[in-house]
């Protein structure tokens, strides 16, 4: 998308530069915007939900395999089950990510375009605006990296919390991942504590599972009754 933007507001941004002395650049840049806006808007949505879908019944496979993994070790065989908690864990986390994939652009274009107006207002320097949309670019790719992140974190939290409960799992352990640079003290002093999986931990002024925080990497540990 940003390869695109940046080759068609080149060729649109010369263009404006040869038009009649009447004519507004403005208005030339801003129709240009507009197609393009329109263009990929249509691409991101036709794929949102693609991409959702396949993304969250990944994380409940992922989720699924390490619960049977955890359950066979301690001498459990369980089948595993399709359930209307399951279910509604799986299509809450799908129209989530359809959202979020669909803000990307969104957030992009509407970027993109305050640059060109401002570009054009301050007489149309095309190095600076290349410049600009390159930062911009960064700083999306960045966002898409967090919502990926933060996404599969949730998700995973979201559907172990229904599996474990359908297997009359009630309570689980908290364990802080004791990864990145800035970790947050309350999490850090959950670590080992016991919490109702139907609630989380009640920490910074609410109730929270691990991993439901933006960037939380913690998980936990399910205490399965009798072991």
């Amino acid at each position: 998308m940003n390869d695109s933007v940046v080759y068609w507001l080149k060729a649109n941004y010369r263009a404006s530069g040869t038009m009649a002395m009447d004519a507004s650049p403005a208005v030339f840049m801003r129709d240009a915007m507009k197609k393009l806006a329109k263009r990929w808007q249509k691409r991101f949505d036709d794929v949102a939900a693609k991409l959702a879908d396949r993304f969250a019944g990944q994380a409940q496979k992922n989720s699924d395999v390490s619960l049977y993994n955890a359950l066979e070790t301690a001498g459990f065989t369980v089948p595993f089950k399709m359930t209307p908690a399951m279910n509604n864990a799986l299509q809450a986390t799908i129209t989530e990510n359809v959202n979020l994939i669909t803000s990307i652009p969104e957030q992009y274009l509407t970027q993109v375009q305050i640059l060109v107006m401002q570009s054009v207002g301050r007489g149309r320097d095309l190095s600076m605006l290349t410049d600009e949309l390159q930062k911009r670019y960064g700083i999306t790719r960045r966002r898409a990296a967090l919502i990926a992140r933060d996404q599969n974190n949730k998700a995973t939290a979201v559907m172990q919390t229904a599996r474990q409960q359908s297997l009359g799992i009630t309570e689980g352990i908290w364990r802080h991942s004791h990864a990145g640079k800035e970790p947050r003290q309350s999490h850090v002093k959950a670590d080992g504590e016991k919490f109702d999986l139907s609630k989380g931990l009640y920490l910074d002024g609410k109730w929270t599972l691990p991993g439901e925080e933006i960037n939380c990497r913690c998980t936990w540990s399910p205490v399965i009754p009798g072991i």
